[in-house]
């Protein structure tokens, strides 16, 4: 039972998913453990094996949708608790 469901569903291993966003140059949502409430938005230009993010393009957006223009900034990745793909409509 156990072989018939991990042959249904594919599992993306986190490390493949930042790749494809790279490569894609998507634009990703970085949300921080020190502050669930705040966001940082941009688009990724090169990660290492700690997880460690560059994002281009960066800004900074809070609860109340107000946004700071950040430019290039490094993450580490013992900071981040989750990283989602940026819809179009959500960019601008």
């Amino acid at each position: 039972l156990f072989i018939n469901f991990v042959s249904k569903y594919m599992i993306t291993q986190p490390i493949n998913l930042l790749f494809r966003f790279l490569q894609n140059q998507t634009i990703v949502s970085i949300r921080l453990h020190n502050d669930f409430s705040r966001r940082i938005q941009g688009v990724i230009m090169g990660f290492d094996e700690f997880m460690n993010i560059v994002l281009d393009d960066a800004f900074y957006i809070n609860s109340f949708s107000k946004s700071s223009n950040l430019g290039q900034v490094l993450i580490k990745g013992d900071c981040i608790v989750t990283i989602s793909e940026v819809k179009m409509k959500q960019y601008s």
